[in-house]
């Protein structure tokens, strides 16, 4: 899906509103800080949301930090190294 690939987060997160995921603004707030608080890349925020819904079914703020975190320590820039990583550690299936 090219939509993840070209898009800012913020029209990343409307295109999520629009398949209905409606975030609260607590919840914006927190993904906003995890990319000031990480220096991520839009790209890796992208994933670290993607991954935390896939993965628990609701966006959980911890889990999705804790991704954030380890794409920088393992400097992971884009989704296809996020999907690669959290598929090695098993928290998604191939």
């Amino acid at each position: 899906m090219n939509e993840r690939n070209t898009t800012s987060l913020d029209e990343y997160l409307l295109f999520l509103r629009e398949k209905g995921f409606k975030f609260e603004e607590d919840v914006i707030g927190f993904i906003y800080f995890g990319k000031q608080y990480t220096e991520a890349s839009d790209q890796s925020i992208k994933a670290a949301i993607e991954i935390t819904l896939k993965s628990q079914k609701f966006f959980d703020g911890s889990f999705y930090m804790s991704l954030l975190e380890a794409f920088k320590s393992e400097n992971i820039v884009t989704l296809k190294q996020a999907y690669s990583y959290v598929h090695e550690l098993g928290l998604l299936p191939a």
